[in-house]
């Protein structure tokens, strides 16, 4: 079996970009959780040209806190104040007929006002500006978030603890090597690739978990998380230009 059949046709590592770099950012202290959906219920909320991935008959929605840091143009022009801030993004898994495998962002809370609704009314993003803290004592983490604009309402309220390095699992992989997202941009449907080192992942213990951002993009889940808790300490992230799918 090829690394592709074991990921359910996901590269493990990142194709290199093939132009300039459009942006660059650091994500860091990242905590993934992960529940299976039906590819059905979700199909309706992906662009045009673009359906569901899916490993062993589901697909997954991801709550996925973190933060930015020197988000900036070009490859190495990070952005002062403006480019580091905390986000938390709601997301989904996507193929496309030319079998790239990416996100689709259905709502990307952010801390840094002007910078989100940048990429909101720029970029055609879902981002919305939120009020974001987040407080660490060793290993535990607590993650606050309470949406300010647009349609304010959406919070979280999480408390976690970071453990060991760990071996991803093949779902794990195929959730967390992605290499791109799918958006749409004045109507048609783009896929913008993205490069970045492997992740280095480790256990998580999810303490608590108090949100409605999942809901409020649309999905439905409950209960706990399907799969176990990751962190990632971090990696650099470099994104190239976008090119029309449909």
């Amino acid at each position: 079996m090829t690394a592709g059949e074991r990921y359910g046709g996901v590269s493990p590592t990142a194709p290199a970009l093939s132009g300039p770099a459009l942006f660059a950012q650091d994500w860091r202290d990242l905590f993934f959780l992960h529940w299976a959906v039906e590819p059905r219920d979700v199909a309706p909320l992906l662009p045009r040209g673009v359906r569901p991935d899916v490993l062993d008959g589901a697909t997954y929605v991801g709550l996925v806190p973190f933060r930015m840091v020197g988000a900036g143009l070009g490859s190495r022009l990070p952005t002062p104040y403006l480019g580091t801030f905390l986000e938390c993004n709601v997301r989904l898994y996507s193929v496309d007929d030319e079998g790239r495998h990416g996100v689709v962002f259905r709502s990307l809370e952010a801390s840094r006002w002007i910078t989100g609704m940048s990429a909101r009314w720029g970029y055609g993003l879902p981002y919305t500006w939120a009020h974001m803290r987040l407080r660490r004592r060793g290993e535990r983490w607590w993650w606050r978030s309470d949406r300010r604009y647009p349609r304010g309402g959406g919070s979280l309220q999480m408390e976690a603890e970071s453990g060991p390095v760990t071996q991803a699992s093949d779902v794990e992989v195929f959730l967390t090597a992605r290499w791109g997202l799918h958006s749409t941009i004045a109507g048609r449907t783009v896929w913008t690739p993205n490069e970045h080192g492997p992740w280095v992942l480790h256990e998580a213990r999810l303490l608590r978990l108090d949100e409605d951002l999942v809901e409020r993009a649309g999905l439905q889940v409950s209960g706990e998380p399907t799969l176990r808790p990751l962190f990632a300490p971090g990696v650099h992230t470099t994104f190239g230009f976008p090119t029309v799918v449909t």
